[in-house]
């Protein structure tokens, strides 16, 4: 099993690039802002140490293959819906409202390519759920 240990230092690292990621839902479509999280630097840092995210913006972990994972919430204050995708787009997993600080391991529960990471209450928001469709560059086309 992979674990993608979520951090660095406060403030540390180099900005990531932006990329568009389009959610397909029963409520339509909802274009979110992602950073990308495609080495093991990146990945390792995550969200850690950040104490905003703005509405309809997220982290998007690439692992570049497809495997189990499991992520945890050391040294993020934030609260966070994790979303494990398959290298297709598809959602097999949401875990909405993570738990602060905590280091209690959150399973992919399925095997994944990449983890999007947005603030608690997103997902029930926008209506992600298990068998949502995601659309962007890095998705394989079905």
């Amino acid at each position: 099993m992979a674990l993608a240990l979520a951090a660095l230092a406060p403030g540390g690292g180099v900005a990531l690039a932006d990329e568009p990621l389009v959610a397909v839902t029963a409520h339509g479509r909802t274009t979110l802002t992602v950073e990308l999280a495609d080495d093991p630097t990146e990945r390792a840092r995550g969200l850690m140490f950040r104490e905003a995210l703005p509405a309809d913006h997220g982290m998007l972990f690439d692992f570049g293959t497809t495997a189990d994972v499991a992520f945890w919430m050391k040294n993020t204050p934030l609260s966070l819906d994790m979303i494990f995708i398959r290298e297709d787009g598809e959602v097999v997993r949401v875990v909405p409202n993570t738990v602060p600080y905590s280091t209690t391991e959150i399973p992919s529960g399925a095997p994944v390519r990449f983890v999007l990471e947005v603030e608690a209450g997103t997902a029930r928001r926008l209506g992600i759920t298990a068998g949502t469709r995601f659309e962007g560059e890095r998705f394989l086309k079905p």
